[in-house]
């Protein structure tokens, strides 16, 4: 077993997403109270005031499901909230009974808990003897373990600030302005791109600053959509207590025979 059965799936298809929906340069906005007036801005004005908006917010909730159509599975789902002090607690869906996983990550600290379904469809040798082996409990390790890396680089907020800020220049295709709408019971501006092949659609919100709301991206074999919310709230303290964690060097030491 390695970090790529722990950390790998969730690290990567959230960078997927992020980096399949921004690179477009269409990034959106938050709720807040006040109107703040960019429904009398350009498209690219919008654009780029909600992306500094997004980069300067300290934590966030990230939610994503569907498929980018690069083969990927449609039902996979993520649910994280994260900070740029490497918090972070949420929860990875394979889909199709692919399993999933929870994630808890505080300071120095990482669990980790896969369900049954994940340790039988991703190590099929040796994974139900694990899963036995654990009855439900967290596995713990430390965030300098090597086989960690892909869980802590995905709970921290500035691996995903970063792929925002590198790609959020390079658009393609044509950008257009809709009209001022409510999502979610928020008034928002949607903005969207049209380019090889896809529509994504930015719903950026027309009150307080410019955070994202929702990017929807359609057509060429994607059908996905990505929420943000929660900026600058704090994530949550909880860790899991010490009889609901096992660790995680004395699990993979042990010597395991397949059932």
């Amino acid at each position: 077993m390695t970090g790529r059965l722990i950390g790998t799936r969730q690290a990567v298809w959230a960078a997927v997403v992020v980096l399949g929906l921004t690179s477009g340069g269409v990034i959106g906005g938050g709720a807040a109270r006040a109107d703040n007036g960019i429904d009398r801005l350009s498209a690219q004005q919008i654009a780029d005031r909600s992306r500094d908006a997004l980069l300067s917010a300290r934590s966030l909730r990230l939610s994503a499901h569907g498929d980018l159509g690069r083969g990927g599975n449609p039902s996979m789902a993520l649910d994280l909230i994260l900070d740029r002090d490497g918090n972070c607690t949420g929860s990875v869906d394979l889909g199709r009974s692919q399993g999933s996983v929870r994630i808890v990550k505080r300071g120095d600290d990482v669990w980790v808990k896969p369900d049954a379904n994940f340790w039988k469809s991703q190590v099929p040798d040796s994974g139900p003897a694990f899963a036995a082996i654990l009855n439900g409990r967290y596995m713990k390790g430390s965030a300098a373990d090597p086989r960690l890396r892909d869980v802590v680089n995905g709970c921290d907020l500035d691996t995903f600030r970063n792929l925002f800020g590198d790609h959020a220049d390079n658009g393609r295709g044509t950008l257009n302005k809709g009209r001022r709408t409510t999502l979610d019971g928020a008034p928002a501006v949607p903005v969207t791109r049209l380019g090889d092949g896809r529509t994504l659609t930015t719903y950026v919100a027309a009150t307080g600053k410019p955070y994202p709301l929702r990017i929807t991206v359609r057509g060429g074999g994607a059908n996905a959509v990505v929420g943000f919310s929660a900026f600058d709230e704090p994530v949550p303290t909880a860790t899991p207590p010490q009889n609901q964690t096992y660790d995680i060097n004395a699990l993979l030491s042990r010597r395991i025979s397949p059932l």
